[in-house]
């Protein structure tokens, strides 16, 4: 008796001639520009057929054919065994388990008497893959996206998927016409070098796309809403300026959210066509529209059965109101907003749903929000993933949710913010996953490490060319465990500065951030203030949460001050500074304790679109020591985002200091603003001045003020280059001395001491590159409101390396 079955005619042709010949060509699946053809089906499994016996029992097998493949291999693949009955079914059900193991080409099963004769014919071996005619992909990518690997079992139907992957590859890239011939070359001991060979063709770009039946938005402005581009010699970096067929549909999906977003409900693609031109030089693609009426938000309501959930106070909480633009992104922040609010209020698992009643004829939309009781969700697991570097309990505390909690949605998104806002991350995202029952989840984090170490260096110039020089190590992620340690030395003729730094953020295993700063700095002032001043000093920091939004951090700080003057600038017979700049000489040692309150309720801790933030500091020197004085500032901002490219911020930030037990502040530590802290004048370049004797040093304050308004901008390049841009205002002033500063020697006020606490302003515009080297930004300012002693900049930058 014989059974046969082949893995297809075309195989087995093809070797038989690789047996007797050095290189094969297989038809491989040409694309071509119009269609790409159905692969050929393979042939017809060859059907059992009996000849002389067609039962009997089995006393030995013999295995033929068999050269890299031991016959106790073979053997162990048979569902039978000597002594046992061979009947047709158990013999296809043989031949069908040996072709399952990729390992032969052909195989076939002889009863003759006794014996059982499995003869096999081998599948090669693949020796290496080879890649020809690919320039527009590289080989790495070719390589990830086939199956078939040097060492592994040479078959057709590898071969096949993996041309029709290929093509389906350039496909994507742009390169319609793209075709892939598959070849073998025969080498000893039943091994084959398998090459694909690849003619690439030309890319299909898109010549134009028009847009059929709208009338409320012109061709060019829906062009920008698409993401698929008209091709132009300058799009030599664009990857969308080329014709892919699953790129429309994305396209007819942007359309949908432009035209519901602008207030037109009824909107929708009515088709998407691409047509090859006839010279086959690229693709027009047609969208034709239905653009429909547009509609208002009519009456807004909310509906809900839980007793615990005011019905009147969700309503409050939807960022909606009656006669406003329909927009789909309301009603997503809508749900948003009443999801979160039912978790706030101990619903862990809510059920909110839009109801839409369109009316035609008044051009309203009725939206009414049931808000349900979902089915209860436990938390039966958390995964964390991507974490190569940071341990897994660095990023578990963070998370407001544990396993065997309820699942509440409102607590996984802070979770995530939590974790984002560790700055570890590239990205995090927290998915669910199916549990072992219904009312089960599991929750995945997955997280992207970026570089946490930071080799900064920066660098400003002054109207007067000045030039100051940074260098810092910081690492924020020590030893994977979320410690934080800083060294940094700066240089310069402005600043001479050692400082390190180190914070445990879980100290005692507690929600508690403890630290520890050491420092000596040394700022020569005397091209602005004719001072220099030593300091060497430290602090003790204790940081904890007060609420799910607020934190409160305390410090105590020691240090020792040197205000240095030269002796000649102070001569009585022929002084170069004031007085009262001279009464600022010696040492003092300074014991001060204070504290920072911060409320944050931004949605985002890291690219804010949404929310706003607010903090306050205090500190209190008095406690032992020289001086004797409180300082208070205060800092807040507002973000909100259009789109995003168009985000809005205003932010600002004040100050005050006073002294107590009869104290005057001493110069030093008075408020400086300037350089990075008001864009447009150079460090210090703002607030109280002496100008006697032909100088201008400036005094500081006891009291600032400066506000903010910036908006990003779109740049209109390729994202991957990391260039970002935003116009920005700062307007602020600083002053109010203490009278001591103000006086002369005899008792009179000096006219040349000004302290004017009048407006300045600046505008200008920033622009931000993540660069190879690291984040570089560039500032460039015009003044708009100064007094004539302050001193301005027009150009700044500042870059940082991270490792």
């Amino acid at each position: 008796m014989q059974r046969t079955r082949a893995n297809g005619a075309a195989l087995a042709s093809g070797l038989a001639l690789l047996m007797g010949s050095t290189a094969l060509t297989l038809p491989g699946a040409a694309l071509a520009q119009e269609a790409a053809p159905t692969p050929a089906a393979p042939a017809a499994q060859a059907a059992p057929q009996v000849q002389g016996q067609q039962s009997g029992v089995v006393q030995r097998i013999i295995v033929r054919g068999n050269e890299r493949i031991e016959q106790s291999t073979v053997l162990s693949y048979l569902p039978i065994q000597p002594g046992e009955v061979l009947d047709p079914a158990k013999a296809d059900l043989a031949l069908k388990t040996l072709f399952r193991t990729d390992l032969f080409a052909d195989v076939k099963i002889d009863l003759q008497g006794s014996d059982m004769i499995v003869t096999v014919v081998e599948n090669p071996i693949i020796n290496k893959v080879v890649f020809e005619g690919n320039s527009g992909l590289k080989e790495e990518k070719l390589r990830d996206e086939v199956s078939v690997r040097p060492r592994g079992i040479f078959t057709r139907a590898k071969v096949q998927s993996d041309v029709q992957r290929i093509v389906e590859l350039y496909r994507r890239s742009g390169r319609i016409s793209a075709t892939v011939t598959p070849k073998i070359v025969e080498l000893p001991q039943k091994r084959v070098d398998l090459i694909f060979e690849i003619n690439e063709g030309p890319k299909s770009g898109v010549l134009r796309v028009n847009f059929l039946g709208n009338k409320e938005f012109s061709d060019n402005d829906l062009r920008d809403v698409v993401v698929t581009e008209q091709s132009s010699w300058y799009k030599f970096f664009s990857t969308n300026a080329n014709y892919d067929p699953d790129r429309l549909e994305y396209d007819k999906e942007q359309l949908r959210k432009h035209y519901r977003n602008r207030g037109f409900y009824d909107f929708r693609v009515v088709s998407a066509i691409a047509e090859l031109a006839p010279d086959k030089n690229g693709f027009v693609i047609s969208y034709t529209l239905d653009e429909g009426q547009e509609y208002k938000f009519g009456k807004i309501s909310v509906e809900t059965e839980l007793q615990k959930l005011d019905k009147d106070v969700l309503l409050q909480l939807v960022p909606i109101r009656s006669g406003e633009i329909y927009q789909d992104e309301k009603i997503e922040a809508a749900t948003d907003s009443l999801t979160f609010a039912a978790g706030a209020a101990g619903f862990a698992a809510v059920d909110v749903r839009p109801r839409y009643v369109a009316n035609r004829e008044t051009g309203l939309v009725d939206v009414v929000f049931q808000v349900r009781e979902g089915p209860r969700v436990y938390v039966e697991r958390i995964d964390i993933t991507g974490n190569t570097r940071t341990l897994d309990s660095v990023i578990r505390r963070e998370l407001n949710i544990v396993e065997g909690d309820a699942y509440n949605r409102a607590l996984v998104d802070r979770s995530r913010n939590n974790v984002r806002a560790l700055g570890f991350f590239k990205d995090v995202n927290i998915e669910e996953m199916p549990g072992s029952a219904p009312d089960r989840t599991g929750l995945r984090v997955q997280v992207e490490e970026q570089p946490t170490g930071e080799l900064s260096f920066s660098a400003g110039y002054s109207s007067v060319d000045q030039l100051v020089l940074d260098l810092g190590v910081t690492e924020r992620n020590f030893r994977g465990r979320g410690q934080s340690v800083r060294a940094r030395v700066s240089v310069g003729s402005l600043r001479q500065q050692i400082d390190f730094g180190f914070t445990e953020p879980r100290f005692l295993g507690r929600d508690l951030g403890a630290g520890i700063d050491l420092y000596s700095y040394r700022y020569d002032l005397t091209e602005y203030t004719s001072y220099k001043t030593v300091t060497v000093g430290g602090n003790l920091r204790l940081a904890f949460p007060l609420t799910l939004n607020s934190r409160m951090s305390t410090r105590y700080t020691l240090r020792q001050e040197d205000v240095q003057i030269d002796d000649s600038y102070c001569d009585p017979a022929a002084p170069l500074v004031s007085r009262s700049i001279c009464d600022q000489r010696g040492e003092y040692l300074t014991s001060l304790i204070g504290y920072t309150y911060l409320y944050d309720r931004r949605n985002d801790p890291i690219n804010p679109t949404r929310g706003f933030r607010f903090d306050i500091s205090q500190d209190l020197a008095g406690l032992g020591g020289d001086v004797n004085y409180i300082s208070t500032e205060v800092t807040g901002g507002w973000w909100h985002g259009f789109n995003k490219d168009f985000i809005f911020s205003l932010t600002g930030q004040g100050g005050y200091i006073a002294g107590w037990n009869g104290d005057t502040i001493r110069v030093n530590s008075h408020f400086y603003k300037g350089g990075n802290t008001f864009r447009g004048f150079e460090t210090a370049g703002i607030g109280p001045r002496d100008t006697n004797f032909g100088r201008s040093d400036s005094l500081g304050g006891r009291a600032y003020a400066i506000g903010t308004a910036e908006l990003t901008i779109p740049t209109f390049l390729p994202e991957q280059y990391g260039i970002k841009a935003a116009l920005f205002s700062d307007v602020g002033t600083l002053g109010l001395l203490d009278d001591e500063y103000k006086l002369k020697a005899d008792g009179t006020v000096d006219p040349a001491i000004k302290d004017d606490l009048s407006l300045r302003a600046t505008a200008g515009l920033s622009i931000f590159w993540r660069s190879p080297m690291g984040p570089i930004r560039f500032d460039f300012s015009q003044v708009l409101a100064k007094e004539d002693y302050d001193k301005t900049e027009t150009f700044r930058f500042s870059t940082s390396t991270r490792f």
